[in-house]
């Protein structure tokens, strides 16, 4: 059957290549450097006509579905890029969608799919994720007869997105040694992984799934298309719990390892893309570049000197979504490590660590509330190598500080800071703002570590020239507190108090 599929979708191909372009150009090969000892090139989908490559299986599948019969109006059921394809396709061919989206979906890929298909398109929000939706839409075709375009298991929409293959083929002079290939529901992997292996036999394909969205890797596995309870929509353009019946068949032939990766390592590889070549993709169209730098940590040898494949399938992202994605990028990069480290409760005791372990490292956060008299647990996250990590690890060991690394906890993921309001004696709040450069925090705490003792820290570091920190302060009496106020008059160390309603609402928490 396999065999039989793939001669059909070979056929199929060509004939997308006669089509597709009807609606949009080809898309750059682009070398980038990422500092590594083979060459890597990304293809550009996120410059095409939706800024995602699903306008090509999409306006292919349309266009085909509608000359063998459909009808005027078609429909779809997308986490958005589908949408957006389908959308532009019924624009163009001057039919009808009905487009069924998760409740869920970003703004963003909603406003893209009215603005692509304008008054060709109804927009219908169903589900809570892709598979209600998908469920939504079926149960309406079957009620009206409408013609449905599969994101994925459909040979017409996997011959649109082998367009991809396609044009890197023509465009390179060489052959690619490894392709890495982020796989949802399988359409674009399974199409470009059989395109590129026709071509090209000896290239090796690698499949890239989330941890916890592997529908493609488990089915493999299991010799059938599998079904997952709940998955990640971290990644939500590839939160698909279930391969499609082609894609699997397709897939399961044409790739040749499978590697997972945490939605850390993706946001990795976005900042990867940004440092290299300025450029933000949606997570899932930074996952092969993820999966190409887990594949590398134990292939190192194996990728040395070779043409490196990587496609970067979409940059469909709701801006709000960045400040998560800067939260997991160096923890996912294992650049940035957090610590939580227990002292002494009383004035001096943070300065004294800072001086004592963390001289040379850079700390990217501080973490802190007062939660006991006696004892105090700061958290500080700091930005290194493997190298900084371990002699920093040696350093508080020496020093008998007892410590644990918290890089993964669920707190500091989502920057939870306890603390006791109750033990707070008669604080004072500021805004602290200090030249975000070596030592200048560290100064402040010293010139204050005589008269005051924090009973609150947080700062993170922002990218700005001016580091910003939420700080509480503690006084013996009133004299230390005139003296601290007088050092922050005159210092660069600006601080100003926080405004009496924040105050309560902090001491009521």
């Amino acid at each position: 059957m396999t065999n039989e599929l793939l001669q059909k979708f070979y056929d199929e191909v060509p004939k997308a290549r006669d089509e597709i372009y009807a609606i949009g150009d080809p898309t750059p090969l682009q070398q980038i450097d990422i500092g590594a000892d083979f060459n890597l090139f990304i293809k550009r989908e996120d410059l095409g006509p939706i800024n995602a490559y699903k306008w090509r299986g999409g306006y292919n599948a349309v266009l085909n579905h509608h000359r063998n019969g459909g009808s005027d109006t078609i429909v779809a059921a997308s986490a958005g890029n589908h949408a957006q394809g389908v959308a532009l396709a019924a624009r163009k061919l001057g039919l009808k969608a009905k487009i069924f989206m998760p409740l869920a979906a970003p703004i963003m890929k909603q406003r893209a799919v009215q603005k692509h298909g304008g008054d060709h398109v109804e927009l219908i929000l169903e589900g809570d994720n892709y598979n209600a939706a998908g469920d939504a839409a079926k149960a309406y075709v079957k009620e009206t007869g409408f013609t449905y375009i599969h994101p994925f298991d459909d040979i017409y929409t996997m011959a649109g997105q082998a367009m991809i293959a396609d044009e890197i083929i023509k465009e390179s002079d060489t052959p690619f040694d490894y392709a890495f290939l982020q796989i949802g529901g399988g359409g674009m992997a399974g199409a470009v992984a059989a395109w590129l292996k026709k071509h090209w036999p000896e290239i090796k394909i690698i499949g890239v799934e989330g941890d916890d969205q592997a529908s493609m890797k488990t089915s493999v596995e299991a010799g059938e298309p599998v079904t997952l309870g709940n998955i990640d929509t971290f990644c939500d353009g590839t939160a698909v719990t279930r391969p499609g019946d082609l894609t699997f068949q397709i897939c399961r032939q044409s790739i040749d390892a499978f590697v997972t990766v945490s939605n850390g390592e993706v946001s990795a590889a976005i900042q990867q893309l940004w440092n290299a070549a300025r450029i933000i993709p949606e997570p899932s169209g930074a996952m092969g570049l993820a999966g190409l730098n887990k594949y590398a940590e134990s292939h190192t040898s194996d990728l040395k000197g070779k043409k490196i494949l990587s496609i970067i399938c979409g940059a469909n992202m709701d801006f709000s979504k960045l400040s998560l994605i800067a939260g997991k990028s160096a923890v996912g990069a294992n650049k940035r490590r957090y610590y939580r480290i227990k002292l002494a409760e009383e004035k001096g005791a943070l300065l004294k660590l800072l001086n004592s372990c963390f001289k040379t490292v850079n700390v990217a956060e501080f973490m802190y509330g007062k939660t006991h008299d006696t004892q105090a647990w700061q958290t500080i996250a700091i930005d290194g190598t493997a190298d900084d990590f371990d002699r920093l690890g040696s350093c508080l060991k020496l020093n008998n500080h007892e410590f644990s690394d918290v890089s993964l906890d669920q707190d500091i993921q989502y920057k939870i800071i306890n603390y006791n309001p109750a033990l707070f004696q008669d604080p004072v709040f500021m805004n602290i703002q200090f030249p975000e450069r070596k030592g200048a925090l560290r100064d402040f705490l010293r010139d204050i570590s005589t008269v005051a003792s924090i009973c609150y820290f947080n700062y993170a570091y922002s990218g700005e020239v001016i580091g910003r920190a939420l700080m509480g302060f503690e006084f013996a009496n009133n004299d230390n507190k005139a003296k601290f106020l007088d050092i922050i008059q005159n210092s660069v160390v600006r601080g100003d108090q926080v405004d009496d309603r924040t105050v309560s609402r902090i001491l009521q928490h």
